[in-house]
């Protein structure tokens, strides 16, 4: 920082010195520098959407005292952000808010590979509005109101949280954060990369939400019912699973199972996330087995019950079968056997 800061010492009185001039004044707030939004002397509204224009390439000693004289001399700003460092350096990057449209196309125009130094040729087009990050290698027992509520204090401007098995990494959970614009989610992509995330193993990380990855959820999440369509399209519903019809054998058997791997006895969760047509249902369901490593989790589908047994007890048979299969219990002996 000592060096930085001797380094940088002529350029920030000059910024300093062009604050006093103009009266304009800087504010820096997590990690980035703001002019404006609105500045002084501001009509009206904001400006609409898609005005906002994305600079990089930037020396890292280079300051507003430059920068907004350079891009105001195209159009009217309304905001100008300049990303920075702790050490007092900028991280390469800001970004300009226009009042119009056409003042972002007149910026965008002048100033891609513009020379702001000589050999120093910068980058400048639309701003990308991303508002979505995924946070992957979370820990297998972390809960959807542990996140939140974390995401609430170290974070602002979250509108939602979607939880998700990893499709990618297992035993692993991701989750989907939905911000109100590009500039919260930029935040807050900084401050929980740069924060100490407890909800995370050491191979966690936070990225913007590609977009294949959100149709592999939605699809991966879909895909029990896109599979009943393209096995027969006359189906309505899944084909029925044959199961054990008592569920009290079926858990003494993962009983005995568990014990003889001297793991203790397992807690069922299961829950309804979807109603299908002629009284079908699909169910989540989680097991913990204490002393086993990670919870188990899946989805399945039942229906509707004609002899007693209810729903959610039948999802935990198919768990029950489930966890048996993962245990190394054969499927079949276990039928033949009750």
């Amino acid at each position: 920082q000592t060096w930085t800061n001797g380094i940088n010492e002529a350029r920030k009185m000059a910024l300093l010195a062009w604050e006093r001039e103009t009266g304009i004044e800087l504010v820096q707030i997590n990690g980035q520098r703001r002019y404006g939004g609105p500045p002084p002397g501001w009509v009206g509204g904001p400006p609409p959407a898609g005005t906002e224009v994305y600079i990089a390439r930037l020396p890292q000693d280079i300051y507003e005292n430059t920068l907004i004289p350079l891009f105001e001399s195209v159009g009217k700003l309304y905001e100008f952000r300049l990303m920075m460092t702790f050490s007092g350096l900028n991280r390469g990057f800001a970004y300009a808010r226009y009042a119009s449209l056409q003042d972002a196309r007149n910026a965008i125009a002048t100033f891609h590979r513009f020379q702001v130094r000589k050999g120093c040729a910068i980058v400048v087009c639309w701003s990308t509005q991303k508002c979505e990050l995924v946070v992957n290698g979370l820990d297998v027992l972390v809960s959807q109101q542990e996140l939140e509520a974390m995401l609430q204090t170290a974070t602002e401007g979250i509108l939602s949280v979607t939880l998700h098995t990893s499709p990618c990494r297992r035993p692993a959970k991701l989750a989907v954060l939905k911000y109100r614009s590009h500039e919260a989610a930029a935040l807050a992509k900084k401050a929980l990369m740069e924060g100490n995330l407890r909800l995370g193993g050491a191979g966690m990380r936070v990225d913007w939400l590609d977009p294949q990855l959100k149709q592999k959820l939605r699809l991966w999440k879909e895909e029990p019912l896109s599979s009943w369509v393209h096995r027969d399209k006359s189906l309505a519903v899944p084909r029925p699973v044959a199961l054990p019809p008592l569920l009290q054998d079926v858990l003494e058997h993962l009983n005995i199972l568990c014990w003889s791997h001297h793991l203790r006895t397992p807690l069922f969760i299961t829950k309804c996330v979807q109603v299908g047509t002629n009284g079908w249902k699909r169910f989540w369901y989680q097991v913990v087995i204490p002393g086993y490593p990670v919870p188990i989790s899946g989805f399945t589908w039942v229906s509707e019950d004609r002899q007693g047994q209810s729903e959610h007890e039948k999802a935990k048979v198919a768990a029950a079968l489930h966890i048996l299969r993962l245990l190394g219990e054969s499927l079949v002996s276990l039928l033949h056997g009750i």
